[in-house]
């Protein structure tokens, strides 16, 4: 068992220093990094991860009045020309799909139309949009427009079903056998943070995955998926574990989302997940949480209680918490 209160504790409190304001106004930072100038004002990430971190928790806002005011604060951050969300660490389709995502938990949705992405509404348009991404050198990042297409435009309700069957259909032609990921022919080792290996196309798929997920899709290789996400983990060929971010929760997810359509190697499915929550809750743990950077990137912040989230509901009676973590995934894609 692994009583994981007092880090809950960490997070609440650190993503109160980050408010800016009215409720649901937040900036992404409180302080600034000699290695890249940040924006220390109300921010597309601040106010979305807020709302993001707080619904894990299970601290979100209930009163009408608070909505009201989280729902406004991030209508004023949507261009009124293009629909967009903008934030300079990421493109705009995923910050835009992100916000509209936060959204999406206060039962509410864009102010505006996303003129930008109208032309994509065309389900050849949407096709060769997906044909035209770098699968093969910059799955990772390439996949937050990708993925974050789908979000945007189904969350803001301005496609069919139509549309959804050839997104899905797309996907599920393009899935490689040997690795259960996206792309076929396009899947091999990429270097990326000092490491040479599979894991950006794992990351990138993630973000396809959750989309399936919502959507009640099944995968196409499952055990496939299992077997390169256990290898990766086996050979440590890329780190997990040891930073604050994305990176845990999308091999987590995959892993886990991966053996509820398969019965291939479950209990090394089990096993893996349960050594991994050990590792990654001491790693946390260990962390002093008023000062260290990653931790007060309410951005990176969300990912790390998003893999808690999905590990306490992969691994029943390990992980507790006075209040059962949700994974925002379970409500809505994107993250």
């Amino acid at each position: 068992m692994h009583d994981i209160r007092p880090f809950i504790a960490s997070v609440r409190a650190i993503v109160s220093t980050h408010r800016c304001g009215a409720p649901g106004a937040y900036r992404r930072w409180n302080w600034q990094d000699a290695r890249a100038a940040r924006d220390l004002s109300l921010n597309p990430y601040g106010c979305a991860d807020a709302a993001n971190t707080l619904y894990t928790i299970g601290e979100f806002p209930r009163e009408p009045s608070e909505r009201s005011c989280w729902i406004n604060t991030l209508h004023s951050l949507q261009d009124a020309a293009t629909g967009m969300w903008r934030e300079a660490t990421h493109h705009e389709i995923h910050t835009t799909a992100h916000c509209i995502a936060a959204l999406e938990l206060l039962d509410a949705g864009p102010l505006r139309p996303l003129t930008a992405l109208e032309p994509l509404r065309d389900p050849a348009a949407m096709e060769r949009f997906l044909d035209r991404l770098d699968w093969r050198n910059d799955p990772w990042s390439q996949s937050h427009r990708g993925a974050g297409l789908y979000a945007a435009l189904v969350l803001s309700r301005a496609v069919d079903d139509a549309w959804e069957d050839r997104y899905f259909s797309w996907l599920w032609n393009e899935t490689d056998p040997a690795t259960g990921f996206l792309r076929t022919g396009c899947v091999a080792p990429v270097a990326t943070g000092g490491t040479h290996s599979l894991f950006p196309h794992l990351a990138g798929t993630f973000h396809y995955l959750f989309c399936q997920e919502y959507a009640r899709r099944p995968l196409r290789h499952p055990a496939a998926v299992i077997d390169t996400c256990l290898e990766l983990r086996r050979t440590g060929a890329f780190p997990l574990g040891s930073a604050v971010g994305f990176a845990e929760v999308d091999w987590v997810y995959c892993l886990n989302r991966a053996s509820r359509q398969s019965t291939h190697r479950h209990d090394e499915c089990r096993a893996a997940l349960m050594s991994f929550a050990h590792d990654y809750i001491g790693f946390l743990a260990g962390l002093d949480a008023p000062t260290h950077d990653g931790l007060n990137d309410l951005h990176m912040l969300f990912g790390a209680v998003c893999c808690l989230a999905e590990l306490q509901a992969a691994l029943p009676g390990m992980i507790r918490t006075t209040r059962p973590l949700k994974l925002v995934l379970d409500r809505r894609p994107f993250i």
